[in-house]
């Protein structure tokens, strides 16, 4: 067997994955192996406004001609996806990307396969256990999240635009907007409040805070919550390739 033709089968039985964790504040990549290990540098692309799907595709071709070679994609996207779809896009406005096919126009740019799925599930998938009821909180721009039963994603909350005090949605309450305008003691003090209003809402066993604004937390963690690493928002991107399928009608992530 030549030395190309080895190099082929290896790449068509451990295939590499570029995934791209779509933020309000940051577009961030890099290339996984099959075990999910970063195997290059991450890149982090400030993200521009407005972001239209035309724009992002670029950035995505941008990173993924900046990385190492990879065979699939995965992307996480802030708002509601189904079958490959974005139904909402709450930071960069919604009326230019309702119901556009993310999923296929990236695949047909790259010529490569894609899945996409909410950047807070993707997210949940490089830091939960599997085992009982899993919440993800992202804190970040906004508030994603995401809610998994036994490692299998559930249906998508979008908690961030739920009222929880007054006329106050999560975004509202403990986005990054009202870190800035209230400061860290006060802030500190309404996630603690939203963790509380969420484990009587759910009941979980974990509740796993990530996005970059979780480092700034600075209160005692109460018990069966933690704080992850906001890579996991690239990490997570394996799993929907490596555990299940996309199902088209429901966009969960199934087992098989």
């Amino acid at each position: 067997m030549t030395p190309s033709i080895a190099r082929r089968s290896h790449r068509k039985s451990n295939p590499r994955t570029l995934s791209i964790d779509i933020g309000g504040t940051a577009i961030k990549g890099s290339v996984l192996d099959t075990k999910g290990r970063m195997v290059a540098e991450r890149i982090s692309i400030a993200t521009p406004y407005p972001l239209l799907p035309k724009n992002l595709i670029r950035i995505v071709a941008h990173l993924a001609n900046s990385l190492t070679p990879f065979d699939r994609i995965s992307i996480g996207f802030p708002g509601v996806v189904r079958n490959g779809c974005v139904m909402t896009a709450p930071h960069f406005g919604t009326k230019p990307w309702q119901a556009f096919p993310l999923e296929k126009a990236v695949a047909a740019f790259l010529k490569k396969p894609v899945r996409i799925l909410n950047d807070a599930e993707v997210h949940g998938f490089g830091v939960i256990s599997g085992r009982g009821l899993e919440v993800v909180l992202t804190l970040g721009t906004g508030i994603g999240s995401a809610v998994f039963t036994d490692g299998s994603v559930g249906p998508h909350l979008e908690l961030a635009h739920h009222p929880i005090y007054e006329n106050k949605t999560y975004n509202d309450y403990i986005g990054d907007k009202a870190l800035r305008a209230i400061g860290k003691p006060r802030w500190d003090r309404r996630v603690l409040k939203t963790i509380t209003v969420v484990r009587t809402l759910l009941n979980y066993d974990t509740l796993y805070l990530g996005g970059g604004n979780a480092a700034k937390l600075s209160f005692k963690i109460p018990a069966g919550v933690k704080i992850c690493s906001n890579d996991a928002g690239i990490v997570g991107g394996i799993q929907l390739w490596s555990t299940g399928h996309i199902d088209s009608h429901t966009s969960k992530l199934l087992k098989v």
